[in-house]
């Protein structure tokens, strides 16, 4: 089902969210970027655009460990760029997996480490950083970090290691073979 109606009420509701500076500028910049740099620009360059005409000076960075080499090329990319980057990897105060009730059929070994999404928010969150990038957090523990981050929060990579970290190549795939079995 595709939603693409809603009550007045909440349409009003919602329009009046626009209103507020933040999300007005975030919404302004953003159709602005689309529209100057339309299959143009690649996320990395949108990405650097974006924070730089929002007027962001401190980024962080919520990486997964298996990302770092990337995590520390995007690093250089935005200092280059002119900003401050603070980094958090996944594992940062990690504790073990069973800590959460984990249990052991789903853990290589007992001691296992989690990754710690919260408190890669909290980093960043402590390190005032103004806007955040994810780099290839897991699925759920993406959303922690959404959760916990008070800034706004893009994502750059998205998690997929059979794909190549490129997720839509699964929809695409797909596509392609439905359109066969429906002719």
């Amino acid at each position: 089902m595709i939603i693409n109606k809603m009550p007045p009420d909440k349409v009003k509701k919602v329009r009046k969210l626009y209103e507020e500076d933040e999300n007005r500028q975030i919404s302004r910049v953003s159709a602005e970027i689309e529209n100057e740099f339309y299959l143009k620009y690649t996320r990395v360059e949108e990405t650097v655009e974006f924070a730089k005409r929002m007027g962001f000076g401190k980024i962080g960075i919520a990486t997964c460990v298996g990302l770092i080499d990337e995590s520390m090329v995007l690093s250089e990319i935005l200092k280059k760029n002119g900003f401050e980057v603070s980094m958090a990897a996944c594992k940062i105060c990690g504790f073990r997996k069973s800590d959460v009730g984990v249990g052991e059929e789903y853990m290589t070994n007992t001691s296992e480490i989690m990754c710690n999404p919260i408190m890669q928010a909290e980093a960043l969150n402590e390190a005032g950083t103004e806007f955040n990038i994810v780099m290839g957090l897991c699925v759920g523990h993406d959303s922690l970090f959404y959760k916990y981050s008070k800034v706004p929060v893009t994502t750059l990579v998205a998690k997929d290691r059979v794909l190549a970290h490129n997720p839509a190549g699964a929809i695409y795939q797909a596509k392609s073979y439905y359109k066969k079995l429906m002719k």
